[in-house]
């Protein structure tokens, strides 16, 4: 059964070389993860997707989406959203620091651009709030005419999704207090709503006045009173609880990964949008046979035939933080390289990671030595690092943007330069071109004299024969890359949860001869086999 609406649909199918076949191991994500949502004049759903600087609108009945402000517009990373009673549709950045909005008929203008971390927003009788959602953030009362703002609160440990109660106070979580406070709308001390949670992240109130939050980390749907502090758990769905909505008295809450959910009563849920993926990013086999699916804020590992199950998320134990170049090491070991800028060891299983080193600009791809040195590509630098016992060491520098790395079977590093178009081998501090003529080469795979690479921007797999030279192209039309006819905005830090957030195709092998692919593109993860594997 096809979906109503996918977030990328390709012009062609993917065209494979003789001798090869394809096999998508997850259907495509609809949407690029889901943050905030709220319910529209038309009465959709409409939904906030950092991952993809996207905005979707989606039918509660039929689950048919349309991007309403698609990646690549105007509006960058929109992390949450609000309309006022005109019908704009007001937005947070929160990779910009700003606050925009959209009227009906398209056109966008910033409100206010000096919001660090910009996240909730709350519209309230021709006011409208917004707030920083970081240590120490602010919650503001931005001037719709272009005036100063004024401060409702200072010094709040990162506040979330906000709304005005019946009351006429401001009530918002406190995601670094693992709390619920309000607040009056000219401003004053806060008071302590309710405490002990599973992470709040975002505050809204029913027809009867209650409080409904979602929990971030425990994954519940809380409802709780504010007059007597009575707490009722509506669901138990998963952790990556983001934001929440009625239609009507109908409850729908949002995922970080995804999916979209109705929640039905006796902690019942109906599934509106699926689960999936933000991007997919980097990609590894362990010795066990599991591929381990580094997702930024999620990663997942999948055995064969099975489906993705989360291996760890920014706010559960050991995380090593947003996780995008991935090698490994063993069953059940891998090396991960965050947009934090950290290289470290994480063992999912054991909820817990190791940092190697760290305080790098724009880490993206890893590889493992064969004498268990790390290699990492720092794109923002444009360096090639090796990291051996607790020492860093400089192999290039002066790069243009590299992105993949690979050993080969002589122990020479490979690396994949984006900006150049080429792959470099690295030999005594000096980048020899090895192969170019590419528009974007990203994940790269040694396996023997052959090397396989992801060009996302032509959205082909080629593969070199380093011994004889030959190459040819093993696959065109790939999932991967931005849309057709779309430059992607820079996506920049969030604060100190996550650095610069770039696409990143990954690639990785089995011993018969299986390539696995992050399709970033559409959201899911490909199997090319050669026509022998698994006979």
């Amino acid at each position: 059964m096809s979906l109503p609406s996918a977030r990328f649909t390709a012009a062609h199918p993917p065209g494979l070389a003789a001798g090869w076949h394809l096999e998508r191991l997850t259907p495509p994500s609809r949407l690029y993860g889901a943050n905030g949502i709220c319910t529209g004049p038309d009465g959709r759903i409409y939904v906030a997707q950092v991952s993809g600087s996207q905005i979707s609108a989606v039918d509660p009945e039929t689950g048919l989406l349309e991007a309403i402000s698609p990646k690549g517009g105007d509006i960058v990373a929109p992390d949450d959203l609000v309309f006022d009673r005109d019908g704009n549709l007001y937005a947070t950045e929160i990779t910009e620091g700003r606050v925009s909005v959209r009227a009906p008929n398209g056109r966008t203008r910033v409100v206010y651009g000096d919001l660090p971390c910009a996240n909730p927003i709350a519209f309230h009788e021709g006011r409208l709030f917004a707030g920083e959602c970081r240590m120490g953030g602010r919650i503001l009362e931005l001037d719709l005419a272009g005036g100063a703002p004024r401060v409702v609160l200072d010094n709040v440990p990162m506040p979330n999704a906000m709304e005005v109660g019946p009351d006429g106070m401001l009530y918002f979580p406190v995601m670094g207090a693992n709390e619920i406070w309000r607040v009056a709308l000219q401003g004053g001390a806060p008071e302590k709503v309710a405490g002990d949670l599973g992470v709040p992240d975002a505050v809204k109130f029913d027809a009867a006045g209650r409080i409904i939050s979602t929990q971030v980390a425990s994954g519940q749907v809380l409802r709780i009173d504010p007059r007597t502090g009575e707490r009722t758990v509506l669901a138990d769905i998963a952790p990556g609880l983001d934001n929440l909505t009625f239609v009507g008295d109908r409850l729908f809450v949002s995922s970080i990964s995804g999916q979209i959910n109705e929640v039905l009563g006796d902690g019942k849920v109906r599934s509106l949008v699926p689960d999936g993926f933000n991007w997919p990013l980097g990609i590894a086999l362990g010795d066990d046979g599991v591929l381990f699916i580094a997702d930024g804020p999620f990663s997942y590992t999948l055995r064969p035939g099975g489906k993705p199950r989360v291996a760890g998320m920014l706010f559960s134990p050991g995380y090593p933080g947003y996780a995008r170049g991935v090698a490994a090491v063993g069953a059940g070991e891998f090396v991960v390289a965050t947009a934090n800028g950290a290289v470290a060891r994480y063992w999912p299983a054991r909820q817990e990671s190791e940092v190697l080193a760290s305080g790098f600009d724009q880490l993206y791809g890893v590889a493992v030595a064969p004498g268990g040195a790390v290699i990492a590509a720092e794109q923002g630098a444009g360096r090639v690092l090796a990291i051996a016992s607790g020492e860093v060491s400089v192999l290039a520098a002066d790069l243009r943007q590299p992105t993949g790395v690979a050993v080969d079977a002589a122990g020479n590093v490979l690396v994949s330069e984006s900006g150049a178009g080429r792959v470099a081998r690295l030999r005594r501090g000096a980048a020899e071109t090895l192969l170019d003529g590419m528009q974007q080469p990203q994940g790269m795979l040694v396996r023997g004299d052959l090397l396989y690479i992801v060009d996302a921007t032509a959205r082909e797999l080629i593969e070199f024969d380093m011994a004889s030279g030959a190459r040819r192209t093993i696959a065109t039309e790939l999932p991967v890359g931005a849309p057709p006819g779309v430059i992607p905005k820079f996506l920049g830090a969030i604060g100190e949860m996550a650095g610069p957030m770039g696409p990143f195709a990954g690639i990785t092998g089995g011993s018969d001869g299986t390539l696995y692919i992050s399709a970033d593109a559409e959201g899911s993860v490909l199997a090319l086999r050669p026509d022998h594997a698994g006979a």
